[in-house]
Formats: structure tokens, C-alpha cells, sequence
């Protein structure tokens, strides 16, 4: 069972997800947020860099936007083809061009928002990719006569020019995806319209992405939110009009308890307040500790208070196991995004650290944010990669 608490305070909604009682994912969503990921912009060339294969990209916010070669050139299927090396970005873009980008990675303190040619349009059971005949599938569907059936039924409803990225809770679904393919190609031609007829030559946003809890309800399995429960009347209101303008929500109850605390009356502030804490202890005794850096994440496993009474190999293993259970939950939970590196107390039994791996790769499966697991490296580290659920802020 899964319930969405949203608690409004002043300047800031707190969004909590819980399964079954227990909370799985936290965010902040502040008033006045700068958050740009997702959003699709008319954007200007301004400087093209021929020796880095790249350009700067107004699109009116305070820092310019920084666009490569690949995201200015057709989508292609990197596993089929490649970038041919020869073509340079002075004969694919000049100064003063005009083009439509999305922001995949917001600014920061340092650099301006990276952005794309390659539009990406989530709905319930797609990603639209305009522009592209690539037709992928989540990874997470497995059975292969139901990724035969669901890339057959997208690619006879879909639209000549447009890809898509088929998501899991596609699965056994057929009406309901082609309804959804219609709708998001909808929006998608009102946008490519605005652009085309745009006369003004000057960047601006054209379409803002989802906020945080639509794009929670957009992600989450159909049926599967019991309740939302929110604290203040407007924003009860936004759900009530999302939910009668889509079938996403349409059984789930939306319970007003305003100007209530949310939060204390699940008494899950406690645990919110842990999410900055760098060590979390492990039910064992061992723990683990949480260092973010700019370039990546580095996550140590220690045996702590655990000696154990089966050996020391075991109890290494015991150790390493109950970390890998509470790292995805950490990470989940802290929304840690890009490279992230495992370092699991030393393994010399080859069996363990497949099983850690598997492990590790079998709770990521509950992750709705994609996930990839590079494995262990030669220096025993465990690599992988997260994507963000929710962009910094700047």
C-alpha cells in the first residue's frame, strides 16, 4: 500500500512516500524553486566552441545553457551506430540560430543547465521521443513475449517520426497505452506548434515538466497510491483537478486534514531528520557512512560492533548483505544521483560478492529512478550510477 503525504508550510510543501507505513522517498519542494530539469525552452545560440564540440545556449535564465554535438545531432541508437567523428558542430549550428532544448541537468554554482535537442515527454506508459524511430523498453520488463507484444502495439499506434521508451507499468496494458500515446503526442504538437510559429527570436520557457508529485503519480504503478493526504486546501485542490483531468489517480483517496502537521501524525520526522546524518547505523552493528562529493557519491562499509560467531568470511558477507539493503534504501530515500561507489568490505569468496551483486541489482528493481550497476572494479569497488528522481536547485 502506498500513501503520498504532502505537508505544506510556509514556503515549502514536505513530500513523503510511504509503502506499507514505512517511508521510501523524501523530497522538499520550495515555493520559488529554480528547478529547470524537464523544462523545454526556445533557446539561442550564443557562442559555439569548435575545440570542445559545443555551444552555449540562452535560454533566458541568469546562467546560459551548454549544449554538445551529440544532443545537437538526430538520436541514434548508440548501441547500432555511431557519432561519425568528422562532423563539426560549426556546420550544425551559428550564432543567433534559433532551437528547442530540454534541460537534462540543472545549473549549479559553477556551470549553466546542459541541455538537448532530444526531447524526452513522460507519460503513464511511454516516454515520447519526438523526432527518433527508436522504440526501447524498460529493462524492468523481463518476460520477452510481453516486450514482442508491447513494442508491436506502440509502433502501430505511434506516430511516423516519433520514438518512444515503453515503462514498466506498460505491462498488460493496450487501450490504455494508445489512449496515452495520443494524449502525450498531443502535447507534443501544441509544442512543436509554438515553436515553429515562434516570430520573436528571444529564448523563453515553452512548457514547464511535472512537479514533484505528479511526476510521482505519473511514475508510480496504476492503482498502486491507496491515499493522498495533504494539509492545505490549495493544494488539494491541484490534486483533485489533475486527478479528473487523467485516470491516473482515479480510485485512489485524497483526504484534506488541514493545517495539520502531516508528517508528526505519521511520526516520520524523526526518520526525515536522519537523511542528513553521514553515518546510519546497520541493525547488525556495522555501519555504513555517506560522503557526497561534485564528481560522485563514495559509500564505506564497516563491520562496526559486529564480530559474528560463524567465521570471519561470514561475517563479512552478513555485513556487506544488510549494508546493500540499507544503501538502496539511503540512496532512494536522499535521491543521490549520478556515479556512486561502493566500497564493501573486503570479499575473497567470488560466490559472496556475486551474491551481493545480485542483490544489490534486485532491490535497485524497486528504485523508480534509473539505475545502472557497473559491478566491481579492479580495486574491489562497487560501481554504479543513479539518476536523480528530483534536480538540484541552484
Amino acid at each position: 500500500m502506498l500513501e503520498i503525504l504532502i505537508n505544506k508550510k510556509e514556503r515549502e510543501n514536505e513530500i513523503a512516500l510511504l509503502e506499507n507505513g514505512n517511508l521510501i522517498e523524501y523530497y522538499i519542494d520550495e515555493e520559488n524553486s529554480v528547478r529547470k530539469e524537464g523544462n523545454i525552452y526556445v533557446g539561442i545560440i550564443k557562442d559555439v566552441i569548435k575545440g570542445m564540440q559545443a555551444a552555449f545556449v540562452d535560454i533566458g535564465t541568469e546562467k546560459k545553457g551548454f549544449i554538445h554535438l551529440k544532443d545537437l545531432l538526430p538520436k541514434i541508437d548508440e548501441k547500432k551506430e555511431n557519432i561519425d567523428k568528422n562532423i563539426n558542430i560549426t556546420d550544425i549550428v551559428k550564432p543567433g540560430q534559433k532551437v528547442l532544448v530540454q534541460v537534462k541537468k540543472d545549473s549549479n554554482l559553477q556551470k549553466g543547465a546542459r541541455v538537448s535537442t532530444h526531447i524526452n515527454m513522460p507519460s503513464k506508459y511511454i516516454v515520447l521521443m519526438p523526432n527518433t524511430d527508436i522504440i526501447t523498453i524498460s529493462q524492468k520488463i523481463e518476460d520477452k513475449k510481453e516486450q514482442e507484444r508491447l513494442i508491436k502495439l506502440v509502433k502501430e499506434n505511434i506516430k511516423t517520426g516519433n520514438g518512444a521508451v515503453i515503462r514498466t507499468s506498460a505491462i498488460g496494458k493496450e487501450q490504455e497505452i494508445i489512449d496515452d500515446i495520443k494524449n502525450i503526442e498531443k502535447r507534443w504538437d501544441k509544442i512543436e506548434k509554438t515553436f515553429k510559429n515562434d516570430k520573436d527570436n528571444k529564448p523563453k520557457l515553452i512548457a514547464k515538466s511535472e512537479n514533484i508529485v505528479k511526476k510521482m503519480i505519473i511514475d508510480l504503478p496504476e492503482k498502486s497510491i491507496e491515499k493522498i493526504i495533504l494539509n492545505s486546501k490549495s493544494e488539494y485542490e491541484k490534486i483533485k483537478k489533475f486527478k479528473e483531468e487523467t485516470d491516473y489517480i482515479k480510485e485512489t483517496n485524497i483526504v484534506l486534514k488541514e493545517n495539520e502537521n502531516i508528517l508528526q501524525m505519521y511520526d516520520i520526522e524523526k526518520e526525515i531528520s536522519k537523511l542528513d546524518y553521514r553515518k546510519v547505523w546497520l541493525k547488525c552493528g556495522g555501519f555504513i557512512t555517506i560522503d557526497k562529493t561534485e564528481a560522485l557519491t563514495a559509500i564505506d562499509v564497516n563491520t562496526g560492533k559486529y564480530t559474528g560467531n560463524k567465521g570471519v568470511e561470514q561475517t563479512i558477507y552478513k555485513v556487506n548483505e544488510e549494508a546493500t539493503n540499507e544503501i538502496v534504501k539511503q540512496i532512494r530515500l536522499r535521491d543521490i544521483g549520478g556515479i556512486i561507489i561502493i566500497d564493501y568490505i573486503d570479499m575473497n569468496n567470488e560466490e559472496h560478492k556475486k551474491k551481493i551483486q545480485d542483490l544489490l541489482e534486485k532491490r535497485l528493481k524497486e528504485d523508480r529512478a534509473k539505475t545502472q550497476v557497473e559491478g566491481f572494479t579492479k580495486l574491489d569497488l562497487m560501481e554504479m550510477t543513479r539518476k536523480h528522481i528530483c534536480s538540484h536547485k541552484e
